[in-house]
C-alpha cells in the first residue's frame, strides 16, 4: 500500500478506510470510556489529528496500530483535563437481573461490557486492543508506551479478573451447578 494510495486526494479506498477504522475507533474509545458522545468524540479527534499529521505515519501497512496510538493520546489529554472523579475501581455497578432474561445474548453482553469496565484503566485498554482490536503484544506496547512485559502483565491480570467476574455472575451462588434442562417427550 502507497503513501499516495494512502492519502490520495479523497480517493475511494481512503474514505473506506476512514470509515471502517472510525467504527473500531468508536468502538474502542466506547470500551475505554463508557460514554457514547465521549467515544463519537475521541474517534473523531482522532480522525482529525491523523489526517492533519498524515505524514507521521512510518508504515503505510500499520494504520491501525498508528491511529490507536492517537486515539489512546486523545483519551489520555482527556483524562487530564477532567477534575479529580471517583476512580472505575470504586463504583458499584447495579444489575437487575430477571431469571427469564438472565441468559440473553443481550444480557451477557452487558454483563461482559460491566466486567471490562470494572478493569482497571491499564488493563482495560490493553485486553480491548489485544482481544477485541487484535493487535499484537509488541504493537499495543506501541499504542500505549510501556514495555512488552507490561503488556503481557496487565493482559493476564485482566482476563483472569475478567474469567472470575464472568464465572461468578454465571454461578452466582457460588459453586453451585446450574439447574439442568430435560427434554420431556
Amino acid at each position: 500500500m502507497s503513501w499516495t494510495h494512502l492519502f490520495g486526494g479523497g480517493s475511494r479506498a481512503w474514505q473506506q478506510r476512514l470509515k471502517e477504522s472510525r467504527i473500531r475507533l468508536y468502538r474502542l474509545a466506547l470500551s475505554w470510556c463508557g460514554d457514547e458522545m465521549l467515544a463519537d468524540d475521541l474517534a473523531q479527534e482522532t480522525l482529525a489529528r491523523a489526517l492533519r499529521k498524515h505524514q507521521q505515519l512510518r508504515d503505510p501497512e500499520r494504520v491501525d496500530a498508528w491511529l490507536f496510538a492517537i486515539l489512546h493520546n486523545c483519551w489520555r489529554e482527556h483524562l487530564r483535563r477532567l477534575k479529580p472523579q471517583v476512580p472505575l475501581d470504586d463504583i458499584q455497578f447495579v444489575c437487575d437481573r430477571c431469571p427469564e432474561y438472565e441468559h440473553t445474548q443481550d444480557e451477557i453482553v452487558f454483563q461482559v461490557r460491566q466486567a471490562v469496565a470494572a478493569l482497571p484503566m491499564g488493563q482495560r485498554e490493553v485486553v480491548t486492543l489485544v482481544d477485541l482490536e487484535g493487535l499484537s503484544y509488541a504493537e499495543v506496547a506501541q499504542v500505549l508506551e510501556i514495555p512488552l512485559g507490561t503488556v503481557m502483565s496487565r493482559l493476564s491480570r485482566a482476563r483472569r479478573a475478567l474469567r472470575e467476574t464472568l464465572e461468578s455472575v454465571q454461578s452466582p451462588a457460588g459453586n453451585q451447578e446450574a439447574p439442568k434442562l430435560w427434554r420431556v417427550k
